[in-house]
């Protein structure tokens, strides 16, 4: 790679390395998993830098290679067979309202990878069906039914949240 194409690629991954990991970590649910899975995609970003920093939207095509990323690694044997714990580990009580989240991740966390993704792109990063669509590489038909079926799971785990009580 050529310097200036080097200089353009650290510029652009140290400008939107945190808006990145948060989205890994929407996508995965735990803060080291989207570590690994932003270094991946990264990486997979540096080799194709040239054509990328060229797109009318770099922003996108690094989303859809960290949607790629997430997506290949649950499908991956190793996703399903080894994990550090089966849930997570105790911790101190969080703060007053932050029950509502907690119970949310807990139940993104058992949603198929691809209804989890779809869910993120749209509600958490706001990209409407079209650019999800894209994101994930299928069509918007495709989006708009996994859309609700994920929000039909969600609403069967968390009665109480979505479209219920609370």
């Amino acid at each position: 790679m050529r310097a200036e194409h080097e200089q353009a690629f650290t510029e652009y991954a140290q400008g939107r390395a945190l808006e990145l990991r948060r989205t890994a970590y929407r996508l995965c649910g735990s803060w080291d998993e989207a570590h690994d899975l932003l270094q991946t995609a990264l990486v997979r970003l540096y080799r194709h830098w040239e054509r990328v920093s060229a797109a009318d939207s770099p922003d996108a095509y690094v989303r859809r290679m960290l949607v790629n990323v997430y997506l290949e690694q649950r499908r991956s044997w190793w996703s399903r067979v080894v994990r550090a714990y089966a849930e997570p580990p105790e911790q101190p009580a969080p703060p007053d309202g932050i029950d509502g989240r907690l119970d949310l991740m807990a139940a993104l966390a058992r949603l198929a990878p691809g209804q989890r993704a779809v869910l993120v792109l749209r509600y958490w990063e706001g990209l409407d069906v079209a650019e999800t669509a894209n994101a994930l590489g299928c069509s918007t038909g495709t989006v708009k039914s996994q859309s609700a079926y994920a929000i039909a799971a969600l609403r069967r785990l968390m009665p109480d949240y979505v479209g219920g009580g609370k």
